[in-house]
């Protein structure tokens, strides 16, 4: 590679300073993917075990309504489906992960209903704990769509970040080096010339 520079003291000084401060911001940003790598894959297990848990149950709950719909008609079914069974608010917030600004959801519940909000006459057990086990999961289930967009926002600034590490290493830091050594060299060169003229103007003094 051609390198076009000033092959000066004071540019070989600021081309140092330079080095100084790619090598210290590799080192940073190195230590922050190597944390938020470490978090990433927290938040993945803490996404699968959650996941899991409410793939179980939601399909208890929906093998339940299969078996409710069978013996009950649409009508009465539709109509035990109209009741609400809890209000739930949620509370979006932001938090700070490693400069990544990720969502913090909080489910507040009010107004649970301790037992089924429709009568029991006309419907089945299984439609009872169908609802009973959707209302229990709905909280998990906002939690775990919050909890995979902070994976997501997570795994993109993991890859902005290596991109960053990987052309400080092999791109940024390599060519300040090599312009370095240019430099050094043709500085040492100089040195030699100026060296040589001075002894070549003492003989011709001392001649």
């Amino acid at each position: 590679m051609e390198i076009r520079v000033n092959p000066t003291r004071m540019e070989l000084n600021r081309l140092r300073g330079r080095l100084q401060m790619a090598v210290r911001g590799h080192k940073l940003l190195k230590d922050k993917r190597d944390e938020l790598m470490r978090q990433f894959l927290d938040l993945i297990k803490e996404n699968k075990r959650l996941r899991e848990e409410l793939e179980g149950q939601l399909s208890r709950s929906f093998a339940n309504f299969l078996l409710a719909s069978a013996v009950m008609s649409r009508e009465t079914l539709e109509e035990a489906l109209m009741y609400p069974t809890a209000d739930l608010t949620v509370e979006v917030e932001t938090e700070n992960i490693m400069s990544v600004r990720a969502p913090k959801i909080t489910v507040v519940e009010k107004d649970v209903q301790e037992t089924a909000p429709y009568g029991f006459a006309t419907t089945s057990g299984e439609l009872d704990s169908s609802i009973a086990t959707l209302t229990k999961v709905m909280t998990k289930l906002i939690e775990l769509a919050a909890l995979e967009k902070k994976v997501h926002f997570l795994a993109d600034e993991i890859d902005k970040t290596r991109r960053r590490v990987n052309a400080l290493e092999h791109v940024m830091i390599p060519e300040l080096e090599q312009t370095i050594r240019y430099i050094r060299m043709k500085l040492d060169e100089s040195e030699r010339s100026t060296l040589t003229r001075l002894m070549k103007i003492k003989e011709i003094v001392r001649a």
